[in-house]
């Protein structure tokens, strides 16, 4: 038997790939793959294809340049889901907080579970639209 295929990273498509790698770089604290930084000096940044990294370079995330994307109409099934980040928090405490931080950074917040007492969580919508779940560990 041969070994199992492994997960290189999510890629996630977007109409603005800088801007969406900058706000999951900010809200996971990631860093861009080398040679993926933006550029400096007010250079057209014309990326098409970015890879977000662990500080090890453990590739995590990477966002790949689309003409159109229709963003999902969750929790209204018209236009479905199809893939989201599960993220987890320290603490209650921490799951507010790490909401606020989302949406200063464009998040926008899709459902408000926080008074669920088995599973707590927030459900918002990156910049894109691509929904991603926020609960504590």
């Amino acid at each position: 038997m041969g070994t199992s295929p492994r997960l290189l990273h999510t890629v996630l498509d977007t109409t603005d790939v800088r801007a969406l790698a900058e706000f999951y770089r900010e809200l996971l604290a990631l860093h861009y793959r080398e040679g993926d930084a933006p550029p400096a000096g007010g250079e057209p940044d014309d990326a098409d294809w970015l890879v977000l990294t662990e500080a090890d370079g453990t590739r995590r995330l990477a966002f790949q340049q689309v003409p159109e994307l229709t963003p999902t109409t969750w929790p209204d099934h018209e236009v479905p889901m199809q893939l989201h980040l599960d993220l987890v928090v320290e603490d209650a405490a921490d799951l507010v907080r790490q909401r606020a931080r989302a949406e200063t950074l464009g998040a926008r917040l899709l459902l408000d579970r926080t008074d669920d007492p088995d599973e707590p969580l927030y459900v918002l919508a990156d910049p894109a639209g691509h929904p991603f779940c926020l609960f504590p560990a």
